[in-house]
């Protein structure tokens, strides 16, 4: 058995009003960052609203992309390979945020010290792809050299084009891993991920996928 297991960063755009006020600070068309910790993105996890139509009540949550709000949204996936220790470390961490989850807040004035390369610190608080880049901190991965304070939907982008396994509509991405998972599949026992086996489908091809 593997001693490997993936975790994945998805970055999405929803086109919303607050997106398009983020989108003035990261210079990005898919502005929001979240870490997923399988392929078919039911424990994703972030910095966001809590309440879908008010972005001003906002700080770690667990997203729910099959939610309406999200299906025109945009988005591009890149999966990474980490240790299966690595992978519980941060797991583990995201867990222990979650059970004192009020206690986070979102960090607007983060957003304002990227813009002005000036780290501004406030505590259990942080901004989307701040909070990302943060879990890979204990770990020998690092998706972006710089500090996480600093790290932007756009860094992930650029630093992870080659790991990138999907760009186009989120809710097409949700519908073709669904039906890999419950696919049997060909592939050598070492890559049955349902990531690996979407790159292998052939049908379907109306929307980008990398």
């Amino acid at each position: 058995m593997s001693s490997n297991k993936d975790i994945f960063i998805v970055l999405t755009g929803t086109g919303t009003a607050f997106s398009g006020f983020i989108k003035w600070f990261t210079k990005a068309d898919l502005n929001h960052a979240s870490i997923a910790f399988d392929c078919e993105l039911r424990e994703v996890y972030s910095f966001g609203r809590k309440k879908m139509h008010n972005p001003f009540v906002a700080g770690l949550i667990q997203e729910n992309f099959i939610d309406p709000f999200y299906s025109s949204a945009n988005c591009s996936i890149y999966q990474l390979r980490v240790s299966a220790e690595e992978y519980d470390t941060m797991y583990n961490h995201v867990q222990g945020m979650m059970q004192n989850q009020e206690r986070y807040k979102y960090h607007l004035l983060g957003l304002i010290g990227v813009l002005l390369n000036i780290k501004i610190d406030r505590e259990n608080a942080y901004f989307c792809s701040h909070f990302v880049a943060s879990l890979f901190e204990e770990t020998a991965v690092q998706p972006v050299n710089k500090p996480s304070c600093f790290v932007t939907p756009e860094d992930f982008a650029l630093s992870l084009y080659a790991n990138k396994i999907f760009t186009g509509k989120l809710s097409y991405y949700l519908r073709r891993a669904q039906r890999a998972s419950a696919r049997p599949s060909s592939l050598p026992l070492h890559t049955t991920s349902v990531a690996a086996r979407m790159m292998r489908m052939n049908e379907d091809r109306t929307e980008g996928v990398v």
